[in-house]
């Protein structure tokens, strides 16, 4: 019997070694991940909600200098959410709001706790009050692959270009799938830009799986909506954020259309109100009422559900919009870009001929889902 040759016993230790390796079952984690941060409509804080596999204190330290210690601590709380998947994957959402933040100042944070801390993040706090412009990136329809628009978003960010960022419904095509982790994938990837701004939602019909669920459990928005629709103001703009996939996901509750009827109905009396202060009335959902394009989704039916309403008369959203002086909508779901002149009942209101936009009788649509995702583009 001949003796094995070095190269061979040196296979055999490597494939020893390896099967040793994948063997071994790997700790779950508790150094924050997915860190994004939101505002919760309230002057002077900043909302910050991580990620970790297992249960760990929630704190953020936080102060104005890149290096040395933070002064400054925050403590919150953590809920599990449990993936409607097949592998019932179990995530610890956590949730810390930081307040008393001077307005315009940046701040250096870091998340987590002795188990585990996130790295050094930066951020603005807002301005306070009616008097001063904001900055805002406006998109919907961003997946885990194909981001188009990502790197450039980056990019601006890292430059100071935005105060905070409206993402229009979809989010990574699917939240939900592989059991979240594609979920998990998409806030990693937003993580460079959430972590520095403000990062404001609404629901698209790409996160209807298990009632919405890993939107809710994965976003911190302003309310006790779970996100679904909520209100805030920013600078001279009274933003309104809904959800119009309850015209569309019935089987979740048809009450979920008339109870958020009447919420807009009664968020945008008070806006109208306080017009003085803040003259701008911003709405942003998820489908259009109206698009140009050629394929068969909502907005190219004349009566679309989300303009007119269940059966064509209840609940529509136009009329409800037109009545409280609406300037602005803002829609994604369709993958391009598309905006109307001032416009109500299919007729144009614009201000004048030489200046269509300048005092307009009716509201300004504008279309932006084409931030790069798996589907086409139109």
């Amino acid at each position: 019997m001949r003796p094995l040759c070095p190269c061979w016993s040196c296979c055999c230790l490597l494939l020893v070694f390896s099967l040793g390796v994948l063997g071994t079952p790997v700790a779950p984690k508790a150094a924050p991940e997915q860190v994004h941060l939101s505002y919760p409509g309230e002057p002077g804080a900043m909302t910050v909600t991580w990620t970790t596999w297992v249960p760990t204190p929630s704190e953020v330290q936080f102060g104005l200098q890149l290096a040395g210690p933070l002064p400054l601590r925050a403590q919150g709380t953590f809920s599990p959410f449990v993936d409607g998947g097949a592998l019932r994957r179990k995530l610890y959402i956590h949730r810390v709001t930081l307040r008393g933040l001077l307005p315009g100042v940046q701040y250096v944070y870091r998340c987590g706790s002795s188990q585990g801390w996130s790295r050094r993040f930066r951020f603005r706090a807002l301005k306070n009050g009616p008097h001063w412009s904001p900055r805002l990136a406006v998109f919907g329809d961003l997946g885990a692959d194909n981001p188009k628009a990502f790197p450039r978003l980056r990019r601006d960010t890292q430059k100071g270009m935005y105060d905070a960022v409206l993402h229009v419904g979809d989010f990574a095509y699917n939240m939900d799938q592989d059991n979240a982790r594609v979920g998990d994938k998409f806030m990693r990837l937003i993580e460079p830009v959430a972590a520095s701004l403000p990062y404001m939602t609404c629901p698209g019909n790409h996160e209807e799986r298990y009632n919405f669920s890993n939107y809710k459990a994965r976003f911190s928005m302003p309310g006790n909506n779970e996100g679904l629709w909520y209100s805030w103001d920013l600078g001279p703009a009274h933003i309104i954020s809904f959800s119009t996939e309850v015209y569309f996901f019935l089987n979740y509750g048809r009450h979920l259309v008339e109870r958020q009827f009447h919420w807009l109905e009664n968020d945008l009396q008070k806006a109208n109100k306080n017009r003085a202060a803040r003259p701008w009335i911003i709405t942003m959902g998820h489908r259009p009422m109206y698009c140009s394009n050629a394929d068969l989704d909502d907005c190219t039916w004349h009566e679309s559900k989300v303009r007119k309403g269940l059966r064509g008369k209840f609940y529509g959203l136009e009329d409800l919009f037109y009545k409280y002086g609406v300037d602005l909508q803002l829609w994604a779901h369709e993958h391009s870009y598309e905006r109307l002149w001032p416009i109500y009942n299919y007729q144009v209101f614009n201000g004048s001929r030489e200046m269509p936009y300048t005092n307009p009788r009716g509201p300004v649509h504008i279309i932006t889902g084409s931030a790069g995702c798996e589907e086409r583009l139109t």
